[in-house]
């Protein structure tokens, strides 16, 4: 189906916009499409081409689009979003809010008359979630694709996918600042369209050296914005990772002949706005910005840039399942983005913070977010994406698939908060949860509120830790400032109005403004007061971080296995249970946020996932079985109380615990042990000849307690005690186990005493030839050394002193009493003179022993 252009010459455009050249054919490729081959483009066009301002109006234009259907353009940052959509109706000589709107987390203008709406990409997520058909939109624009976030890697695949599906008369259009363009290409299936772009002369200047450390990050800063100001003229854009270092950089540079302004995404709305307006005449700015000024945004002015050549990314740990924000090398592709602000309006000069040699290293692309990022967000808004547009097992269209071992992880979450079940499909608070559009730990706190005041509090707490803590550390003197209490009632305090020394004020207005947000997505009036208990709500949102003091202050073991610390002057450090919401991870993980937990109170999506175990131990003063009830959650024993064993009970708690220790539950005598020994050769004997007359089981402990309820299990069922089970005949029930004709084969063939003419001498089948043990004289008259079973398992004789020692052991008495007789013989007759020692025992009659005079 082909629609007519439009035409260009009638829009209120900037003039001279490099990218004018190409939005003719961008126009003609998305006026055709059909179901077998939707219509979308891709458009690379470096920093100042003017496509973010360019294309929304052209394709609002299209005859494609019906009058009431709006042109969606996506921004990865809010200053970003209501930049483009305020400079787009200044070209149109409005206001935003009119024909061209916008929405941020935080903020928005829109009215029934809007028709461009610049969105950030999380927005839109949330928006596909409650309309996936997007009805009412005709073409989504997808800026600055490149830096591949994972809300925006997630919303082009959610578009592709809806729009091969149900949507072919969907416009997608891709905006790129690079010309990498293939694999994107591939994925659309569609057009690559090249805009040369607009750029001024540019001179960089790289340092002879790196700086040393990233602690070194400001000094170093500084002193490259002094060079600047002194080697150049107008405004001067610096490039640092993120809000402390713009701080500290702004109080290296007091006193320069120029204005310091910050530029971050926390900065208030008005304090913004500011940058973006030109300077005053004759004044001279530094704007110290973090990678908020990289893409998307003129700041008007600028004339150079000092670039640390860092910046602050997220970096999800699985093991510890948290993400750490870490400060890492820029790629090459963010190096130059950056150095050409410098030459957006005018020439201009780059000075670059760092060696020739280090810039041949870096990477030539930040590596996706999708790759790095806890993806619990990921799993779940998936989950419900594949609900709602009825897909099946198709992996989404991803320029990039996520690692596996990411997924398992947001899985494993996602389940704990019960927005998964055990088949992983989504659950009913799962989809409650994904339609809050926060982070589904956020969702599940915000959902476990049992009134309305508690989902008050919730709204305070989710956004709380959306923003960052408004108690701030401030330097007091030379050393490192104090870090603010953990108790997190304190910044509940500062919401409800309260103030204190530490406190951020401008944090304080952003927190409550999206408090009131959080009230109204909840269907609560905007300032309805919080009331209720704040650990409970934490520990449904963080239940795998409920920390349990390991028993000295301060030391906490988390419900994922891993250990946090809190400083022991904390008022926290004491509590035996917190619910914690905030870690920082340094070679430890430091509890931030935290509320002591009533484990009376837990919400009642904790309490499904709590289990109780009764776990028996053996009382070793009283020998009776004490029954341990614990209740866990994860690895953690929040409740252990013993309890005595009911006599009914007993019994099946003895017989597992003779299963585990089947030698310490019973009276285990060498008795025992030698009929094991006598069953074992028996076997033994049975195997090599082949005779299969008796049946003879396997008589190893490991074994017999297999088969514990073949023989022991009936017999402990009056014993309510290891020390009663003690006094069973263990032999006894054995022998029963064995049966009768093992039993007289084992008497007969293995007997456990042998008959001599002095006497009986014990025999000891444990050895690896058995040994029958009596002193000297009892063997006297025996002339060769018998054998068991009918002469065909061998035997040794132990013969022992007087006092029952052994002297010798012989397989071949005959040689014994011809050979090493001799040498005995000589050594008995002076230590015990009055026991009979003669030449030849083998013909000697066998006397009994005297007996010592009293």
């Amino acid at each position: 189906m082909t629609q007519p252009l439009p035409d260009l010459t009638a829009l209120p455009l900037a003039d001279g916009l490099p990218v004018s050249e190409i939005l003719p054919a961008l126009c003609a490729q998305l006026a055709t499409f059909s179901a077998e081959k939707p219509a979308s483009a891709i458009l690379v066009a470096p920093p100042g081409a003017g496509k973010t301002t360019s294309v929304p109006p052209v394709l609002a234009a299209a005859p494609w689009r019906a009058e009431s259907q709006k042109i969606i353009m996506l921004e990865p940052r809010r200053l970003a979003a209501r930049a483009a959509a305020q400079r787009i109706a200044a070209l149109r000589g409005e206001e935003a809010g009119g024909f061209v709107g916008f929405r941020t987390r935080i903020e928005a203008a829109v009215s029934e008359q809007t028709r461009i709406e610049v969105l950030t990409e999380g927005l839109f997520l949330r928006r596909m979630l409650s309309d996936p058909m997007l009805e009412d939109v005709a073409c989504v624009i997808l800026d600055e694709v490149h830096e591949r976030s994972l809300d925006a890697d997630l919303a082009l695949a959610f578009c592709l996918d809806l729009q091969r599906s149900l949507r072919p008369d969907l416009r997608l259009v891709a905006m790129s600042a690079t010309a990498e363009t293939e694999r994107l290409a591939a994925l659309m299936e569609a057009p690559v369209l090249t805009s040369a772009g607009r750029m001024f002369d540019l001179q960089v200047h790289h340092a002879k050296k790196d700086i040393p450390s990233v602690r070194d990050i400001p000094a170093a800063t500084a002193a490259g914005v002094r060079q600047a100001l002194a080697e150049t003229q107008g405004d001067i854009l610096v490039f640092v990772p993120g809000t402390g270092e713009i701080r500290r950089t702004a109080q290296l540079l007091e006193g320069i002949p120029a204005t310091v302004l910050p530029l971050h995404g926390e900065l208030h709305p008005a304090e913004q706005a500011r940058v973006l307006r030109p300077g005053a005449a004759g004044e001279r700015r530094v704007i110290l910005a973090t990678s908020i000024a990289e893409t998307s945004l003129t700041v008007p002015g600028v004339r150079v840039v000092v670039d640390c050549g860092f910046r602050r990314a997220p970096r999800f740990d699985a093991g510890a399942g948290l993400s750490r924000l870490e400060t890492l090398r820029i790629s090459k592709a963010a190096a130059r983005q950056r150095a050409g602000r410098a030459g957006r309006e005018a020439p201009g000069t780059a000075y670059c913070l760092w060696s020739p040699h280090t810039e041949r290293a870096m990477p030539q692309h930040d590596r996706p977010e999708i790759l790095e990022a806890d993806l619990s967000d990921f799993v779940l808004a998936t989950a419900a994406w594949a609900e709602v547009l009825g897909g099946g097992d198709t992996p989404l269209p991803l320029p990039d698939q996520p690692p596996g071992s990411a997924v398992a992880a947001a899985r494993e979450l996602l389940g704990l908060l019960g927005a998964l079940d055990e088949a992983g499909r989504l659950t009913k608070l799962g989809r409650a949860m994904a339609g809050l559009g926060t982070h589904p730990r956020l969702a599940a706190m915000l959902l476990a509120a049992r009134t309305r005041e508690e989902a008050s509090l919730a709204a305070d707490l989710a956004a709380l830790l959306e923003e960052r803590d408004p108690l701030r550390p401030r330097a007091t003197g030379g050393g490192p400032p104090p870090v603010p209490p953990a108790d997190i009632s304190l910044r509940l305090d500062l919401i409800a109005g309260e103030d204190h020394p530490q406190a951020d004020r401008a944090a304080l207005a952003r927190i409550r403004q999206a408090a009131s947000r959080f009230r109204i997505r909840l269907g609560l009036p905007a300032r309805l007061p919080a009331k209720g208990d704040a650990a409970a709500l934490l520990a449904a949102g963080f239940p795998d971080r409920i920390a349990l003091c390991r028993g000295e202050a301060g030391s906490f073991r988390l419900a994922n296995g891993g250990n946090a610390r809190l400083r022991r002057d904390d008022g926290l450090s004491k509590h035996r249970l917190l619910a914690v919401a905030s870690l920082h991870l340094r070679t430890a993980a430091e509890i931030r946020l935290a509320a002591p937990l009533d484990p009376d109170a837990l919400p009642s999506t904790v309490l499904e996932r709590t289990r109780e175990q009764v776990e028996t131990t053996l009382d070793p003063s009283s020998g009776n079985i004490l029954a341990r009830r614990r209740t866990r959650i994860g690895c953690l024993v929040l409740r252990d109380r013993t309890e005595k064993v009911k006599a009914e009970d007993a019994a099946s708690l003895l017989v597992a615990h003779a299963r585990d220790s089947l030698e310490t539950t019973l009276d285990w005598s060498e008795t025992v042990r030698q009929l094991q020994a006598r069953v074992e050769l028996a076997r033994a004997l049975a195997a090599s000849t082949q005779d299969t007359t008796l049946d003879w089981p396997d008589f190893s402990t490991p074994a017999l307690a297999r088969q514990i309820d073949l023989w022991l299990t009936s017999a402990l069922q009056d014993c309510g005690s290891i020390t009663a089970a003690k006094t069973l005949d263990t032999t006894g029930l054995l022998r029963s186990y064995l049966g009768y004709a093992q039993c007289q084969w084992l008497d007969k063939e293995l007997p456990t005493a042998l008959t001599f003419p002095g006497g009986r001498a014990q025999v000891d089948y444990t050895q690896p030839v058995p040994v029958a043990s009596a002193r000297a004289q009892v063997f006297y008259g025996t002339a060769e050394t018998p054998r068991l079973a009918g002469g065909r398992i061998p035997l040794r004789l132990a013969l022992l002193s007087p006092a029952g020692r052994p002297q010798a052991i012989t397989a071949n008495l005959a040689d014994f009493w011809q050979g090493g007789w001799a040498d005995m013989r000589r050594d008995m007759r002076g230590r015990y003179p009055r026991h009979d020692w003669p030449e030849n025992p083998a013909l000697a009659p066998a006397k009994p022993t005297p007996r010592r005079s009293s």
